[in-house]
């Protein structure tokens, strides 16, 4: 707060006197939102609509597809207002939970933290000859936002072939083999680590069913750091109990929190992070920078970051 408030200086703050404990939740209508000329955070969709001064809204979220709707969007541009949101601030810890995850599969984590929470036995040989190296190993990532384009920075050094997906390809991507949306079954099959970054909304909502793992190597991994809606859940659990997959790691689900009987939490292989992919120590500092940077942007008359609408 302290650093909001001195990066603002020049402008009036007004602080919300109703705060909500998650940045995932949009906050209650709040009356003092009518007489501001920015949002920061998350807004109720509604007053988005409604605040006839608003013209701008930075999200503390990647996601925004609450507000990705006709009313919203109609609402936004009939003021010509903008909404932006922070995936330049969440690109960096989201990409390195995927590679953490995909490392910890390969070198067979899970088992070996298993073990010395149970029966603490000294399976040398069997957890040696269960590791693999990744290198030479094909990724598959559905999606080639600013998350994607970081994860494949990282993962490009360790040797492996990385395919993206895109649903309208440009022809300047760098750093993977670019698929149409529209191709992607084509490739699932040749696919070792499948990692979805996909955005909820209705041309994503339960993009991943049984037809799709059903097309993958029965040796592939499934990760999903996008949005749980883009997963159809009983068809990965069953991947998973067939074996028609390998594993599946999961920082989100539907719905979140996850209820403890939901049947993913016993599925064979399927690890859980309850939505942490984009946490650290410095989270809210780095939104707040974000914000900072765009705001900058904002006085200048400038392009934002991440605008989404």
């Amino acid at each position: 707060m302290k650093l909001l408030r001195d990066g603002t200086g020049g402008h009036r703050l007004i602080e919300s006197g109703s705060l909500e404990k998650s940045i995932f939740i949009a906050s209650a209508p709040d009356p003092a939102l009518d007489t501001a000329d920015i949002a920061f955070g998350q807004p109720a969709p509604q007053q988005v609509i409604s605040a006839a001064k608003l013209r701008w809204v930075q999200l503390t979220t990647a996601g925004y597809d609450r507000y990705d709707t006709a009313a919203v969007r109609a609402a936004v541009a009939a003021r010509g207002a903008m909404v932006s949101n922070s995936s330049s601030a969440y690109c960096e810890p989201v990409a390195q939970h995927a590679l953490a995850m995909i490392l910890a599969q390969a070198r067979q984590l899970p088992t070996t933290l298993a073990n010395q929470l149970g029966p603490r036995e000294w399976r040398n040989w069997p957890i040696r000859a269960a590791c693999r190296l990744i290198e030479g190993q094909t990724v598959l990532i559905l999606g080639y936002g600013t998350i994607a384009r970081r994860l494949i920075e990282l993962l490009k050094p360790l040797g492996l072939r990385l395919v993206a997906s895109r649903r309208r390809p440009r022809g300047d991507e760098t750093g993977a083999r670019i698929v149409r949306t529209d191709q992607v079954e084509a490739v699932l099959g040749s696919a070792d680590h499948v990692v979805s970054l996909l955005p909820a909304g209705p041309e994503t909502a339960g993009y991943m069913n049984a037809a799709r793992f059903a097309l993958m190597k029965p040796t592939a991994v499934f990760y999903n750091l996008g949005r749980g809606s883009t997963v159809d859940q009983k068809a990965l659990e069953a991947a998973l109990r067939t074996a028609q997959i390998a594993a599946a790691w999961l920082d989100v689900t539907t719905p979140e929190p996850l209820p403890p009987n939901d049947p993913l939490w016993t599925a064979p292989n399927c690890f859980i992070t309850p939505h942490t992919a984009g946490g650290h120590d410095r989270e809210f500092l780095k939104l707040v920078e974000h914000f900072l940077r765009n705001l900058r942007r904002f006085e200048a008359g400038e392009e934002l970051a991440d605008r989404v609408i």
